[in-house]
């Protein structure tokens, strides 16, 4: 068998989408579902590449972030939060039309690295943001469900915002909003 055959291509895209979600400092069970690998594989690959004397990357412990109200709770976050939904959806890390309300959001290899490339950017915008990729993740799937949050543009200057999915007041984004 050669190295370059399908399947050895589809095991190193899996490892290596791994890495980067190690990098990102995501947890055991977020990188299982989004690469299909072992937890034991998972920390065998954080011991060989990342477990280094004086320069280890943390590894989160307890559940991922299930909190939608995270993404509205300060003016920064709500900022935070559409600029980071804005890189999804140019990167194409958000499917490009409206889901069913309902949907899910379907893990794939592919899906991750594009959830990698926004993140990445995201980061190079803003390196002392608050969100976490854990928080991405979460962020797009809530997202792709619709069930607590939606995409909205700004109702005077057109901006794509994070808003709640029943929103009672016009949408305004924080340069536009009356003091």
């Amino acid at each position: 068998m050669r190295v370059s055959d399908d399947r050895y291509s589809r095991d190193r895209l899996r490892l290596d989408l791994a890495l980067r979600f190690i990098q990102h400092e995501a947890r055991t069970q977020t990188i299982r579902t989004w690469t299909g690998l072992t937890d034991d594989r998972i920390r065998k690959l954080y011991r060989s590449y990342f477990h280094y004397p004086g320069r280890p990357v943390p590894r989160p412990r307890g559940r991922s972030p299930q909190q939608a109200s995270f993404f509205l709770r300060s003016p920064r976050l709500q900022e935070e939060t559409a600029l980071l939904a804005s890189l999804c959806a140019l990167l194409g890390a958000l499917p490009g039309r409206a889901p069913a309300r309902g949907a899910a959001l379907a893990p794939c290899v592919a899906q991750g690295l594009q959830l990698c490339r926004a993140y990445e950017a995201f980061r190079t915008l803003l390196p002392a943001a608050r969100i976490s990729f854990e928080h991405l993740v979460f962020l797009v799937a809530a997202l792709v469900r619709g069930d607590e949050l939606r995409l909205a543009a700004c109702t005077a200057c057109g901006a794509l915002l994070v808003v709640e999915r029943v929103t009672l007041k016009e949408v305004r984004c924080q340069h536009c909003a009356p003091s």
